[in-house]
């Protein structure tokens, strides 16, 4: 079984940041799956699961009314870890191409004064959100990306090193 290509990213020296996951060809689309690194894997607590819940809300909805980028947005959402989230857009855009609109996004939170479709008729969890942990998680991140704009490491996935056996099969650990 081929391992996906999020698991072949070395988790242990992932910083913060926009990398791309995959590039995926839907007959004459090309679609990018991004992975928006809040914190450090397992390095840094992960998200507050409600705190989680109110951003994916609130970058959402930022996201698919942004005009210049609201019919390229496929999907925003939480990673299973914790530690960020997943943009799927149309097209092939440079992580870099893209931090704008991510710092724009995050910094959006900062004048939420609600989680939109935090009702019951609109969310399965309703209950389940934190916008003040929300504003706190996103201005560290805007902050740390308008500070690290330069930084290449936050556009670069570090690749984990993989053992060949000497038949050339590669060696996937757990």
């Amino acid at each position: 079984m081929d391992m996906i290509p999020s698991f072949s990213v070395d988790h242990n020296r992932i910083v913060p940041g926009i990398f791309v996951s995959r590039t995926d060809t839907l007959g004459d689309q090309t679609v990018t799956t991004y992975d928006v690194r809040v914190t450090k894997p397992n390095a840094e607590p992960a998200i507050d699961v409600a705190a989680m819940h109110s951003l994916e809300h609130i970058i959402a909805t930022y996201l698919r009314n942004d005009p210049e980028w609201k019919n390229q947005v496929i999907y925003w959402g939480p990673m299973g870890c914790l530690t960020g989230f997943y943009l799927i857009l149309k097209g092939s855009h440079e992580p870099k191409d893209i931090c704008g609109l991510l710092l724009s996004a995050f910094r959006s939170v900062e004048d939420a004064e609600e989680v939109p479709g935090a009702l019951p008729e609109n969310c399965g969890n309703y209950l389940m959100h934190n916008l003040g942990m929300a504003k706190w998680y996103a201005r560290r991140f805007a902050d740390y990306l308008a500070e690290n704009a330069d930084n290449p490491e936050i556009f670069e996935y570090p690749r984990a090193e993989r053992l060949v056996t000497g038949d050339g099969r590669q060696f996937f650990d757990s």
